[in-house]
């Protein structure tokens, strides 16, 4: 079995080389004009301003058999920390979503409840990366919001799900760099945009990859909010800015990183079991990106746990959990770090556990540029 197995990975890593790395063609060098940025940003916010009076209505789209943790819990806690919003959960079904790499909440709303709720649509559909990124019955639903008016946003490999809804062709896009060659050719007319965070295309926005939902986020409760409500909600996640700025020459496979990719997905090691211990008014965006990034070094599965059942998150989610066991591994979660710190504090325990090439990795995968010299000192 094991010679197959190694044998299948040889023959992709080979294919991944010989496909160019999975990446496309070499991407021109990012410029560092900040005027430029701040336009882009304002003429993004400008474009996701609300149309209709009254307080917006936004939903997360979640597939229930497989929605990105991250993609999911991050704007979704975000907009109803920010009260800006009504925020739903909306699926298929009605109740539990499996989250990947790890995790499951409760509480999703299923689509005909939604929509005789809301004959008129939401203003906002965030679509977040999904196991199945063709799935009908979200794809008819997805196409039917914004035929009703309702500005969609695709996080990450949402761009997937987004496409396969017809609302790609002829579009500039974003999305995460292991995607853009399969979107430059399933979409005619459509053009990729380096160097970009976000990108907003009549009515369509895209992200790059799954740690891009913070500055979009923030962008949106802008949109929403006016920029002091931004500014407020930036510094409680423990970051700057929320500009567009990005350089997206650092993210894509070569032969090296192919072959940590193949073994990732694989996963036939990944027996150590680990969990992060909750209790009800867990922080949701600390937890999504600690339980993200250790999920991702291919060696652990993460689970949530707690003693009482399941737990009701800051932002009124509910999270399934698993009791306590002794033989697991405790991850980490402080309370004292903002969640964009907690996930730096994360990437450096990464590396001081299973090395640097694995904690660059995660990075890759979560396309972040990584934690400054500052958050793994002491």
């Amino acid at each position: 079995m094991w010679r197959a197995v190694w044998a299948l990975i040889g023959a992709s890593i080979a294919a991944f080389a010989l496909a160019g790395c999975g990446a496309g063609a070499p991407l021109p060098p990012a410029q560092a004009d900040a005027a430029a940025r701040e336009r882009e940003k304002q003429a993004f916010v400008e474009a996701l301003k609300p149309r209709r009076s009254g307080r917006p209505v936004v939903v997360v789209l979640a597939l229930n058999e497989g929605t990105e943790t991250t993609d999911l819990l991050l704007p979704h806690a975000v907009l109803r920390r920010a009260d800006v919003a009504d925020v739903r959960i909306v699926a298929p079904k009605s109740g539990r979503v499996a989250l990947y790499p790890a995790l499951q909440v409760d509480g999703a709303q299923d689509f005909a409840s939604f929509d005789r709720a809301h004959p008129s649509g939401p203003d906002y559909v965030i679509v977040p990366a999904m196991i199945v990124e063709d799935d009908p019955a979200v794809a008819a639903w997805l196409q039917q919001q914004a035929a009703r008016g309702a500005r969609v946003i695709g996080v990450c490999s949402g761009a997937l799900v987004v496409g396969h809804a017809g609302l790609l062709d002829g579009r500039r896009f974003a999305g995460h760099w292991y995607d853009r060659k399969t979107l430059l050719k399933r979409h005619p007319g459509s053009t990729y945009v380096p160097h970009q965070r976000y990108v907003m295309d009549r009515d369509v926005a895209t992200t790059t990859g799954i740690t891009a939902s913070v500055p979009t986020m923030l962008a949106l409760v802008e949109a929403m909010g006016g920029p002091e409500k931004a500014k407020s909600m930036a510094a409680e996640l423990g970051v700057a800015s929320w500009s567009p700025e990005h350089d997206s020459a650092p993210f894509g496979l070569d032969v090296k990183r192919g072959s940590s990719y193949l073994l990732n997905k694989a996963a036939f090691w990944r027996g150590e079991q680990a969990q992060i211990d909750v209790q009800n008014g867990t922080d949701d965006i600390a937890l999504a990106l600690a339980a993200d990034a250790w999920t991702r070094t291919g060696h652990i599965s993460v689970d949530a746990a707690s003693a009482s059942g399941s737990v009701t998150l800051r932002s009124g989610l509910v999270l399934v959990t698993q009791p306590a066991r002794e033989a697991a591994t405790r991850l980490p979660l402080s309370a004292s770090l903002k969640p964009v710190q907690q996930l730096d504090r994360t990437l450096c325990e990464i590396a001081a556990r299973h090395g640097e090439a694995r904690r660059d990795w995660v990075m890759q995968e979560m396309e972040y540029p990584g934690p400054g010299v500052a958050a793994c000192a002491g």
